[in-house]
């Protein structure tokens, strides 16, 4: 109950909230109880956004859908963000069906002004429930998430990784209308919403708990915020010194930072981004994204700067000479594929 009113307090759009273990009882549920709320079968999903769950609903939409039926797979749908005539067309494609919009409020590109308020005013007057899946930017672009960021409060939101600081726990989190059907104060048919084997384990809330407390008594955003900025204007002064603006860029918020790798041909490279944490790593960075921690101080995001700079050296010889001269062992491959080896 402590660790519900908590949160509860923190989230604009937070009237009830239900607890899981990881992200994918929060989204999974959040899509539950869409339907059930609406008595429509069908999803839209954002496909710019790589993640929403291990579950069928979202996994059948990638290139490692084996096992998945065909059915269920049909069943989930797709827009382009900041593009709402693309949601458009599915709500006219697919009058009354549609029983949930899942996105996150802003990732790597930030939402054009108006975006998000038209896209809550679209699923309500297509009768869909809004979910701002905030996994990546609850406690970061601000306590209360990106909907106290944007000011757009959605329908149901759900919230993991940071809300525990590690531990393992998530939430669901929405208007009170919605969310009772996942309980007994109802008279409607119930719904099986969430069940974990290892829910009445207490220590991930007690984390919880103490973690939003020192988020509302220390300047951890504030922090992020700072820090961010920091590193992300050195490492773009490294990359403009070395005239790699077209083939390392720097991209999203400086609380939640991430990079792209491009190659000779302006294009996105699984090699060069391989080639890249192979020479941080020589330097004593493991840093397959930016995100920056409240634990860093400038000392490290300095000692990163730095890091970055001498391998981007190795990256900008490597853009000349060939990768093959630089690169030890295969590239990564992205985590969606069909089959384990590919060239």
């Amino acid at each position: 109950m402590e660790c519900a009113e908590t949160l509860l307090g923190l989230v604009p759009g937070g009237e009830m909230v239900k607890f899981g273990k990881h992200g994918s009882d929060a989204t999974s549920a959040a899509i539950k109880l869409a339907r059930a709320f609406t008595g429509r079968d069908l999803i839209a999903i954002c496909e710019d956004h790589p993640f929403f769950s291990v579950d069928d609903w979202f996994i059948g939409l990638t290139p490692m859908n084996a096992g998945i039926p065909k059915a269920v797979r049909e069943l989930t749908l797709k827009f382009r963000y900041n593009d709402l005539n693309s949601l458009r067309e599915l709500f006219a494609a697919n009058p009354s069906r549609i029983a949930a919009v899942m996105l996150e409020a802003e990732r790597d590109q930030q939402p054009r002004p108006g975006f998000l308020q038209e896209l809550k005013e679209l699923c309500a007057k297509e009768g869909a429930v809004l979910v701002f899946d905030e996994m990546i930017t609850g406690f970061r672009w601000a306590n209360g998430g990106a909907q106290q960021f944007h000011k757009v409060v959605p329908d149901l939101s759900t919230f993991g990784k940071a809300i525990g600081n590690g531990f393992s726990v998530s939430a669901l989190v929405g208007r009170r209308e919605i969310m009772r059907l996942g309980g007994l104060d109802h008279d409607r048919e119930r719904v099986f919403l969430m069940s974990t084997t290892h829910g009445a384990e207490y220590h991930a809330l007690a984390a919880a708990i103490e973690t939003m407390r020192i988020y509302h008594e220390e300047p951890v955003v504030e922090t992020l915020w700072r820090r961010g900025r920091m590193l992300s204007e050195g490492i773009c002064r490294v990359v403009d010194d070395l005239k790699l603006n077209d083939y390392f860029q720097v991209k999203g918020r400086p609380c939640c930072l991430a990079y792209a790798t491009l190659d000779q041909d302006r294009k996105a490279s699984q090699s060069f981004r391989t080639l890249f944490l192979q020479e941080t790593m020589c330097r004593g960075l493991l840093m397959p994204s930016l995100v920056i921690s409240y634990s860093h101080s400038d000392d490290d995001v300095h000692r990163t700067i730095d890091g970055i700079a001498d391998a981007l050296q190795v990256y900008r010889r490597a853009l000349v000479e060939g990768i093959d001269h630089y690169l030890k062992g295969r590239p990564v491959k992205p985590v969606f594929r069909k089959f384990n080896w590919v060239s």
